[in-house]
């Protein structure tokens, strides 16, 4: 049953995370939405946290079909170099972020003159997700390279 729920949470983060990314990105064309920008941002969030825990339980939790498969399967090591990508892309956003919601705490203006960088980093962050489900698929089916 874990497993099941494991796999189910795991799944449903592609939904959050890609409905997500794409809010932001969208919210980031001008006009600038702050708002829809930080709320998106935060089922972005959201999204990672899924992933990695559902993602840690399923390789590394006995959960599935055991770490040294995981390990050893290159197609694996292809999905978390996605991740791994979209997470380095995401520290500069993440950052920049931070500094909204404090600026807007404080009352003061909001800085948006990255906006078009970070629409376009949250439109490679989106082609990494879209990616992910065809390297997990091939992965599932036993395909290698």
């Amino acid at each position: 049953m874990i497993a099941a729920l494991a796999s189910a949470v795991h799944v449903l983060a592609l939904g959050v995370g890609l409905g997500a990314i794409y809010a932001r990105y969208r919210a980031l064309a001008a006009p600038v939405n702050v708002a829809a920008v930080l709320r998106a941002d935060n089922f972005w969030g959201l999204a990672a946290l899924m992933w990695i825990g559902s993602g840690l339980a399923r390789a590394f939790g006995g959960l599935e079909k055991g770490t040294a498969w995981y390990l050893h399967n290159n197609l694996f090591q292809l999905k978390m170099g996605l991740y791994v990508a979209a997470a380095v892309l995401e520290l500069w956003p993440m950052y920049v972020f931070i500094l909204w919601r404090v600026a807007e705490k404080r009352g003061q203006p909001i800085d948006i003159r990255h906006a078009p960088r970070l629409r376009l980093i949250s439109g490679i962050e989106a082609a990494l997700v879209c990616a992910m489900p065809f390297v997990a698929a091939a992965m599932a089916r036993g395909l290698s390279f």
